[in-house]
């Protein structure tokens, strides 16, 4: 009998199926495939205690362990690896630089303006009756929660404002998810940094969003055209793209209307429907071919206070560290 068991990540929930004779290896290599970290602690029951399968040893079967993991929920934390290039995104640009001023002290990148589309792509989907096209939003820090609330908001709600909140309370409600080894910071500090407008929003916030609206958010990666899935399993979805240091959303235009004109369009889909899907893959791969993403382990960046240069996202937060400027942009 297949063991099936919930895992919760800091990139959402996951539902993960092992055979039945599958060893503690098997288990803790699913784990670190599914949630894409290389280190990580696991708690599970309630209240939530320490679970280390690897006690038993690798080569054990889990059958042949005390463990009752068939329809249990287990937490997943990330651990420190000592790798800076293997900083989670949600601690990307979150960096509080020495002598700042500003309360939430971020870290401000800029992509740059070639970045910006004048051709966007589209991808006709014929079986659907209508084409998947990219909406670009605007280049500040809340461009995760403009497109999310793009998507799942339908009055005149400020969304950067209504969705920082939300995420804020469900910190608050779940801190024994949302603890300070998961956060980064404690818990009430993090709930006051994200209510800032220029605190950036990432996994974390996507996993909690996604629950709050009861919606499946597939988040694609421009570089690698991976999907990540936050509160997967839901009737409906929406589609973000995520190009390194920016969020845009995908929406579908019927047939007859101009995909120039977003007044018409559809951005919560039947979850079940993997044809738009891939028509969303499909539109982030075109995106790739034109180089719209930021390789931010890589990208040449400067800071807009004094002209510095450098590679990569680790030697900015050493320069923000050293002279307190937080305002960079992607070099050409």
């Amino acid at each position: 009998m297949p063991i099936r068991l919930r895992l919760r990540a800091p990139n959402g929930n996951h539902t993960v199926t092992l055979n039945d004779d599958a060893a503690v290896s098997d288990l803790l290599s699913k784990i670190s495939d599914v949630t894409a970290l290389p280190l990580f602690e696991l708690k599970w029951g309630f209240p939530p205690q320490p679970l280390d399968p690897s006690l038993y040893g690798l080569p054990t079967a889990l059958a042949d362990t005390d463990l009752k993991l068939n329809g249990s929920q287990i937490i997943v934390i990330a651990k420190e690896t000592g790798d800076p290039s293997e900083r989670t995104q949600q601690q990307t640009a979150e960096v509080t630089p020495p002598n700042q001023a500003s309360p939430s002290a971020p870290l401000s990148l800029q992509r740059k303006q070639n970045m910006e589309l004048k051709d966007s792509p589209e991808v006709p989907v014929p079986s659907r009756g209508g084409t998947m096209v990219l909406r670009v939003m605007p280049d500040d820090n809340s461009c995760m929660f403009r497109a999310l609330g793009s998507a799942v908001l339908t009055s005149s709600l400020d969304s950067m404002t209504e969705l920082r909140s939300m995420v804020a309370q469900g910190i608050q409600r779940d801190p024994e998810m949302y603890n300070e080894a998961v956060l980064q910071r404690t818990p009430d500090d993090y709930c006051k940094w994200i209510q800032y407008s220029d605190s950036w929003g990432g996994g974390i916030e996507l996993s909690i969003l996604s629950q709050e609206f009861d919606v499946e958010i597939c988040s694609i990666n421009v570089q690698d055209l991976r999907v990540d899935r936050f509160n997967e399993g839901r009737p409906k979805r929406c589609f973000l793209v995520y190009s390194g240091i920016h969020y845009d959303t995908i929406a579908f235009v019927p047939d007859g209307y101009s995909t120039l004109d977003s007044e018409h369009d559809i951005k919560l889909f039947d979850a079940s429907d993997d044809v738009l899907l891939e028509a969303a893959r499909s539109l982030c791969a075109k995106l790739k071919q034109k180089h719209y993403y930021t390789d931010t382990q890589r990208f040449s960046i400067k800071c807009n206070t004094c002209g510095w240069r450098g590679q990569g996202e680790m030697s900015a937060v050493e320069h923000a560290q050293s002279t307190g400027h937080g305002d960079f942009g992607e070099a050409d």
